[in-house]
């Protein structure tokens, strides 16, 4: 039998990968390429339906205040409405830096606007004063602390979570993987990290950096990839499910070398093995390869996502919830992978940002088997009501409304506002 993409994930359920794995692995994934071919008309007509589904809100919900606050090494920003109601978002670890671009060029557009138009108010700011030439994570991180805040609002105001109002809930609990996120290990103290993370939660999938990081085919330490892939499937047994993660390190023979590798350990996801703006040579590795290829951390432009859908420059869609702008323009571009026969899976750039990736999946049918574990679900996960639960593997969507903290007053006690000193930039009258 011909070893194919299409192929791959059927092939890997029946080798040995694990029942769990094996269950989810298993499912059809489709062929834009093959028997059903996806145009941009179907793309732009699932991005286009409207994702918000509000209850019982019939009158506008005007914002009067947005608040940067910072508790310790955290950031939160803060949503007020003209009739009293709050929302709460927490921060991926970034505005230390972009806190000027949210104060100055995101909080002013939304001051005044129906809370309920977030849809159009996420193309609005976008346009304000211009935003459009910032298109990139500094921008819409800020922006997607905004959104987050706004819907966990409307969630308290319409008894919703987050999930309910971004097309409703599929699951309540997701599986999880765990991530090293090192390359200072050698391979056996690689192996021994990744164990005590598998020990310490109960994951039944790793995942582990290969590669040097944009290193251009150099690797992190000598030999270190070549020893490190076969020694995890000896280390891990048939069992675990693996995935590797290259963050850009190679070019197309370099990256199909390496994939090769993981091919023969039968790992089911190789993320961004060449420079993620290069879609060309992603599409040369994922064409050429049988383990699925992941694009789209990187990504902020919708069209980019449409195009790279289309032409299947990889097997999994993998935005960023905080640097692609928020729940709502995510779940758009999960919209247009599952017509193409594509999985999401989200990145996750921050440590609370695994709250947000599981109402994602809450919602999204097409999810990858697998999300990314943090390590703060210890303690940001004690932060609801009820507390998050690791559960053979997996974890429980919060179940409350909005995010679902359990008291956010009590969590911004003590909390200081962050402010900008200097003018304001002038009024926008570009129309």
């Amino acid at each position: 039998m011909k070893f194919t993409r299409r192929n791959f994930l059927r092939t890997t359920a029946v080798a040995g990968v694990g029942a769990a794995a094996s269950s989810l692995l298993a499912k059809p994934t489709g062929s834009p390429s093959g028997s059903h071919p996806v145009t941009d008309e179907v793309l732009e007509r699932a991005a286009a339906q409207p994702v918000l589904q509000l209850k019982s809100l019939n009158d506008p919900v005007i914002i009067e205040s947005i608040e940067l606050l910072r508790k310790g090494k955290d950031h939160f920003v803060r949503v007020r409405s003209q009739d009293g109601a709050e929302g709460v978002s927490v921060d991926d670890g970034r505005m230390e830096i972009f806190h000027p671009i949210l104060n100055q060029l995101v909080v002013p557009y939304f001051i005044g606007k129906d809370a309920r138009d977030m849809e159009a108010n996420l193309f609005g700011v976008y346009r304000y004063q211009s935003n459009y030439k910032m298109q990139g994570l500094a921008f819409w991180c800020p922006v997607a602390l905004v959104e987050f805040a706004i819907l966990d609002l409307l969630g308290r105001m319409s008894n919703q979570s987050l999930g309910e109002m971004l097309g409703g809930i599929v699951r309540t609990t997701v599986p999880f993987y765990v991530a090293s996120g090192r390359r200072d290990t050698t391979p056996d103290q690689e192996i021994d990290y990744l164990k005590g993370l598998v020990e310490k939660t109960g994951a039944k999938a790793i995942k582990y950096r290969v590669g040097g990081r944009m290193s251009r085919n150099q690797d992190a330490l000598p030999g270190r990839t070549d020893k490190l892939i076969p020694l995890s499937r000896k280390a891990f047994g048939d069992k675990m499910v693996i995935h590797a993660d290259a963050n850009s390190s190679y070019d197309p023979p370099e990256a199909i070398r390496v994939g090769r590798m993981l091919e023969d350990i039968k790992a089911i996801h190789y993320e961004e093995p060449c420079p993620f703006d290069n879609f060309d040579a992603t599409k040369k590795v994922a064409d050429a390869l049988s383990i699925p290829v992941a694009l789209g951390e990187q990504e902020s432009s919708p069209w980019r996502f449409q195009w790279c859908i289309r032409n299947r420059v990889a097997d999994v869609v993998q935005p960023d919830l905080y640097y692609y702008g928020g729940l709502i323009r995510s779940r758009r571009v999960a919209r247009m992978a599952e017509p193409a026969g594509l999985a999401t899976t989200v990145h996750l750039s921050g440590g609370f940002g695994f709250v947000y990736a599981l109402h994602f999946a809450s919602c999204t049918p097409k999810i990858g088997p697998w999300q990314e574990y943090k390590k703060g679900v210890e303690t940001y996960g004690q932060w609801f009501n009820p507390p998050l639960r690791i559960v053979d593997g997996t974890i429980t969507v919060p179940k409350g409304p909005g995010l679902g903290l359990a008291d956010p007053k009590e969590i911004l006690k003590g909390a200081t506002p962050v402010q900008e000193t200097g003018t304001s930039p002038a009024p926008d009258t570009s129309g």
